[in-house]
């Protein structure tokens, strides 16, 4: 069943998702009176929101009767209503790019990668390239991406089917080079990108060869921020 809403259709889920955001301890029968189906309709929905992780349900004892069952969005839920977070980030960029040099800009988006490489100073840089790659998928995967790696005839193949940043990458290209600069420090191997998301491509692949792993470069606390060779 689809219900109108502001002049536009919503499914009978998506109601139910945007009750839930707005009454975060919904019940089952108000949920039913909104959406106007039955109950048996709002459950099967229920059951099929909670298998993909986006909503929770808690108990709730009354008085009187039976406990009651009240949902609620998970993170993951709170994640597919739009936020304001990505028109606020491009308005900042904006506004850095107008008034700092183009030498400056890169130098602040090299440092948020170095603030990210200290964080893991000491977990990467002695593992053998496989194990260095098994990190930086779950290093990237924490930043948003997800990714994965396999072996090639010549060497190896990154891809990322995902990019995060893409919304803001589009006017902003300069975001685009962070897992690129992630890749660079971990795996020290010369990376090719092969296909870009924000050129209109399905994913953003990656290939390099495989060498001889050399030092990781990471930010040193007493050079402010800049790169040094460590190991």
């Amino acid at each position: 069943m689809d219900v109108e809403t502001s002049g536009k259709k919503r499914t009978t889920r998506e109601v139910i998702l945007h009750s839930i955001k707005s009454s975060p301890h919904a019940t089952v029968e108000n949920l039913a009176e909104v959406a106007d189906v039955s109950p048996v309709t709002v459950r099967h929905h229920l059951h099929a929101l909670q298998a993909d992780g986006v909503i929770e349900t808690a108990s709730v004892r009354r008085k009187v009767g039976r406990p009651i069952y009240v949902y609620s969005l998970s993170e993951r839920g709170q994640e597919l209503f739009p936020k304001r977070y990505v028109r606020l980030t491009s308005r900042l960029l904006e506004e850095m790019k107008g008034r700092l040099p183009e030498d400056v800009i890169e130098e602040i988006f090299g440092g948020v990668v170095d603030s990210v490489l200290e964080e893991h100073r000491g977990e990467f840089e002695h593992l053998p390239l496989e194990a260095r790659l098994d990190y930086l998928v779950e290093l990237l995967a924490d930043e948003g991406f997800l990714s994965t790696w396999e072996k090639t005839e010549t060497g190896y193949r990154l891809v990322e089917y995902n990019c995060p940043y893409l919304s803001i990458g589009s006017t902003h290209s300069e975001v685009c080079s962070f897992d690129r600069k992630l890749m660079d420090s971990i795996l020290q191997l010369p990376v090719q990108q092969n296909s870009c998301m924000l050129q209109g491509a399905s994913c953003c692949q990656f290939t390099f060869d495989e060498a001889p792993a050399t030092a990781a470069i990471l930010p040193d606390r007493k050079t402010n921020g800049h790169l040094e060779r460590v190991g």
